[in-house]
């Protein structure tokens, strides 16, 4: 929201109170709080009739140091408030001089001008990263209807960056953008956002977390091309500005914060088919379109049921629609039986032509109006009404519901909607509703992932969800939402994924092909390729089927060839997969994650890396050409083995078989042994490749099972052109090393050698725990 005409002027109508000088700090243990005028107010007259700003510092963990812009406090405190985790006052320290009071918290610091204008500067390691300046910390009265807002502005410097805020469609570089955080249903094609995470990066390697579960507007280098500029609503302002060693660091500590994502079970990485959404299909049409995968040869994880396997205008009463599924019981058995997981499709909406309208209403499990009516309305469903999760009985009966599913045999849960929330509404525990509005999504999904984790177990819960805040990124998996049939809208994806993935969101997916619109077959094939080397892979459309075949023979070829890889990749996916819900960073990142120091790679919307070592460039054209950025190193093509001199652009033709997968130098990928399904024993028969391991640099490898520890883990080091291979641990597993692009080895110890086309290949004898090779 702007409130200046200009950089001069305020904009008419608009009346400021801005931090101008120091007046007053006062401490305790844990925090500093600073008295802020909008004056000089030393000479004692002048204090009297002024208003001041309280600004509060403090620390919720190490190197995080936390913000409160305050005018009035005495303003009725209601949530929801994010939850946040491990953040018992870290250890501080405060130091002051004549000129600056300095807050510390781990390599962090904010030194607080005590003499001049007013102004904070915020340090990491004793490195400026940002800074509020004068006038900067604003209270705003909005004159016509007294609507108050706290206002921050952040320092940007020449050549500055900022990415993040959530699942956005728009330029990657959110320079010269105006953003609000507010869910909304948007498709993908706008400035509106499923995922609003109020959480922005920097390339100048730190992070903001403003902690408000409103609406938060933003002006990024928009209304001040110099400034970062955010507001809310009311008499405060909360933020946090998170420090760092790489921006790898800040992520994670701000997902410590924050929850990290949960590990998703390893059945979810294959490879999802969905009826789709208004097609006309019954179990013969769903067993014809699983019985055409095999057929095909096509491997197939889980089975997704969209909205119509309940009966239309009944949606939600988590009833099986008798007339296209009359043995519900039985199908789900049968489908358990080809192999397949179950997902089914629900939202949190529940039509006055559901059986469960009536028991909702009188129990008071539906938001209602201000005068106690339910809120309805006719958009999506006829007299809809939304669940209440504010009211601990109404989460109960909704999870109630979902466990009779799981008891049948559904394994996962499509999440969808969450973002059409009234605000002239009052909830069951008194909930703000303008806090509540993108809040809402993170109590949704929670009690879903619950409920599958306490049916299933920890490790086998997924969800597949549309709407998220920040915290939500503990429930994966997340999907991109609406999306055109277009190579527009296949690119629009991409840079919602990989501004998602910066806040903190570690497994994400979209709608291979496109959900509007039917996709012509160059399209399917090409987003194919991008969708099987994605965290999560679903086949989904709106009003036309989305199995290969209704597009041409080459469709199903190109299908079966990345299901199948993905498949073989598995060993090094699920790896990376662990990482990520352990660090809370994201499998498909982007390119400024892993190369923070390579100016050229700072505003790359278009390829991404998948996990450390695999850097993807989808190709977003039907004549199949594309241009990627290497940085500096010899990568290795994964399919040709061509070794390419990295720091340089590269332009490429591909067929619908191929496309720029390239292997980072100084990489082991673990290639598995079985291409059918995505849950396998992976440590077993695995072959781990190892790319261009340079001189006294070292490689590591680790294969993990999905019901198991650690079973095998391999560290390769490089000196003097000698190999030395130990084996950290290893359970009862055959497996080999491959060396891609070595063409000769003089010497081997303890190793067998077997010739390959991609290179040589080196069995480690039985029971080894390291060997040498000479190359």
């Amino acid at each position: 929201m702007k409130f200046t005409d200009g950089y001069w002027l305020i904009r008419e109508g608009f009346e400021l109170i801005s931090g101008v000088q120091f007046f007053k700090a006062t401490s305790t243990e844990n925090t500093l709080k600073v008295l802020v005028a909008p004056k000089d107010i030393s000479n004692r007259g002048y204090q009297l009739d002024t208003p001041l700003l309280t600004v509060e510092f403090s620390s919720p963990m190490k190197d995080i140091i936390r913000v409160k812009i305050i005018h009035h406090k005495g303003t009725k405190k209601r949530g929801p408030e994010f939850q946040l985790y491990d953040h018992q006052q870290a250890p501080v320290s405060i130091e002051e001089t004549e000129e600056t009071i300095t807050f510390i918290s781990g390599k962090t610091s904010a030194v607080i001008n005590k003499k001049g204008p007013w102004g904070v500067q915020y340090l990491y390691d004793g490195k400026k990263i940002t800074g509020s300046g004068q006038k900067s910390m604003s209270h705003i009265t909005e004159t016509a209807t007294k609507t108050t807002y706290v206002r921050e502005e952040l320092n940007l410097g020449v050549g500055e960056n900022i990415y993040g805020l959530g699942e956005r469609f728009t330029s990657f570089v959110k320079n010269g953008q105006e953003i609000e955080i507010w869910n909304q249903d948007g498709g993908t094609a706008s400035q509106q956002s499923y995922k609003n995470i109020p959480f922005y990066v920097s390339n100048k390697g730190y992070g903001v977390f403003i902690n408000q579960p409103e609406n938060v507007s933003l002006e990024v280098a928009s209304e001040k091309v110099s400034k970062v500029q955010f507001s809310v609503k009311g008499e405060s302002l909360d933020y946090m500005i998170f420090g760092g060693e790489t921006l790898k660091e800040v992520i994670s500590n701000y997902t410590t914060l924050t929850g990290k994502p949960a590990m998703p079970p390893a059945w979810s990485f294959g490879l999802w088919l969905s009826t789709s959404f208004t097609t006309n299909y019954d179990e013969e049409t769903v067993n014809s379109f699983v019985e055409g995968m095999r057929e095909r040869d096509i491997p197939l994880s889980v089975f997704h049921y969209d909205c119509f396997w309940m009966e239309a205008l009944n949606w939600t009463d988590f009833e099986w629609d008798r007339n296209m599924f009359p043995d519900p019981d039985g199908m789900l058995k049968r489908m358990k039986e080809k192999g397949l997981k179950i997902c089914v499709w629900i939202n949190p909406y529940i039509a006055q032509e559901s059986k469960l309208f009536d028991e909702a209403v009188q129990n008071g499990y539906l938001i209602k109006r201000p005068n106690g009516d339910v809120w309805q309305w006719d958009k999506w469903q006829p007299g809809m009404g939304i669940v209440d999760f504010t009211n601990p009985s109404a989460c109960e009966w909704y999870a109630n519901h979902l466990r009779r599913l799981v008891d049948m045999g559904v394994d996962s849960f499509k999440t969808d909607f969450g973002e059409r929330i009234p605000t002239d509404v009052v909830y069951f525990d008194g909930s703000d509703p303008d806090k509540m509005h993108n809040y809402y999504t993170f109590l949704y999904n929670k009690v879903v992932f619950e409920v599958l984790k306490d049916q299933l177990g920890e490790g086998e819960v997924t969800l597949f969800a549309r709407s998220a805040t920040a915290g939500g990124q503990q429930f994966p998996v997340h999907w991109g939402g609406d999306c055109d049939a277009t190579y527009e809208s296949m690119a629009e994806s991409i840079r919602g994924g990989l501004s998602l993935g910066l806040t903190g969101f570690g497994f994400w997916s979209h709608d291979i092909g496109g959900f509007e619109s039917t996709a012509p077959a160059d399209l399917f094939k090409r987003w194919v390729a991008f969708g099987l080397l994605s965290s999560h892979s679903r086949l989904h459309g709106s009003k036309s089927y989305r199995v290969p075949w209704a597009y041409d023979e080459e469709a199903v070829e190109v299908t079966r060839f990345f299901t199948k890889l993905k498949s073989k990749l598995m060993p090094y996916i699920f790896n990376s997969a662990n990482d990520s819900a352990k660090l809370g960073l994201p499998m498909m990142r982007a390119m400024l994650l892993e190369f923070q120091d390579d100016p050229a790679v700072e505003t790359l919307e278009r390829q991404y890396m998948f996990g450390d070592s695999l850097l993807v460039a989808p190709i977003l054209n039907e004549e199949g050409d594309v241009s990627f950025y290497l940085p500096k190193g010899k990568w290795t093509h994964l399919f040709t083995n061509e070794v390419i001199d990295g720091g340089v652009w590269r332009n490429e033709n591909h067929g619908y078989l191929s496309l720029p997968l390239y292997a980072r130098p100084n990489s082991i990928i673990a290639v598995g042994s079985n291409e059918y399904e995505a849950d396998y024993d992976f440590a077993n028969d695995v072959v781990l490749h190892l790319f261009q391991l340079e001189e006294g640099k070292t490689a590591i490898s680790t294969v993990r099972n999905s019901k198991s520890e650690v079973e095998l883990a391999v560290s390769v080091t490089m000196t003097n052109s000698v190999l030395t291979v130990k084996i950290i641990k290893t359970v009862g597993k055959s497996w080999s090393l491959l060396l891609r692009g070595i063409l000769e080895i003089n010497k081997s110890t303890n190793a067998n050698i077997e010739s390959t086309e991609l290179g040589i290949k080196l069995l480690p004898e039985k029971d080894a725990e390291s060997f040498t090779v000479v190359l």
